[in-house]
């Protein structure tokens, strides 16, 4: 199973201190892991998995069940989703926008367009 953990991270380009702040655990977890003095608990394979954008059954064996219920509909919304869970300024912008009035968030989107056209220029 370590091996999957470690062909997934290499794949999307993260090392373990990555993976051990972004899924909230200790790098002591992976390094016991690793040495294959304890294997990680199912939460923090959770973790790890959520993490990792796998599921808890790929990333403990290296295959996906044959399943059409996808959580997103689609390959773009996936990707646009994680690439705002891990950036931080993105999803900042996005908690922003969900909480202010449409108007207001118009106003923003105008301004944001306009300060990229100028940057074009």
């Amino acid at each position: 199973m370590y091996k999957t953990y470690c062909k997934i991270r290499d794949e999307k380009g993260y090392k373990d201190a990555d993976v051990a702040r972004g899924a909230n655990i200790t790098k002591s977890t992976l390094s016991d892991w690793k040495s294959g003095r304890c294997q990680p608990k199912q939460e923090k394979l959770q973790k790890i998995a959520d993490f990792l954008n796998v599921s808890l059954e790929y990333l403990m064996t290296g295959e996906e069940k044959n399943n059409d219920n996808k959580y997103y509909l689609n390959d773009e919304t996936a990707e646009i989703a994680q690439e705002i869970f891990e950036n931080k300024d993105l999803r900042s912008l996005f908690d922003m926008s969900r909480k202010m009035p449409p108007e207001r968030l118009k106003a923003h989107l105008e301004f944001m367009k306009k300060l990229e056209e100028q940057e074009n220029k």
